[in-house]
């Protein structure tokens, strides 16, 4: 167990909050981009992978935590994409 990957992922895992927060309360996609959310949860998957084929011990706890964080906020992106299409499609409405 390495100090260093138990001070990242802690760090890493005091932002995922504030992101899901802004997400959630922002209703919006702007700023996002959910490539980059899949990119951290392949990451994630990897050092779980590499945690419980090589040394499993608890900071996998912290790998899990996080990747759960992520898959949050990439799930409300594609919320808030479905919030901006129905206020798209809600202003084309009125104006016609």
């Amino acid at each position: 167990m390495s100090i260093f990957e138990i001070v990242m992922l802690t760090c890493f895992g005091f932002a995922w909050p504030i992101s899901i927060h802004k997400s959630w309360t922002s209703r919006s996609t702007g700023g996002k981009s959910p490539v980059f959310s899949y990119v951290i949860i392949i990451g994630y998957l990897s050092g779980l992978t590499h945690k419980w084929l090589n040394s499993r011990d608890l900071v996998m706890v912290l790998y899990a935590i996080n990747m759960v964080m992520v898959t949050i906020d990439l799930l409300i992106y594609y919320r808030n994409k479905r919030l901006e299409a129905a206020k798209t499609i809600g202003k084309g409405l009125e104006s016609a």
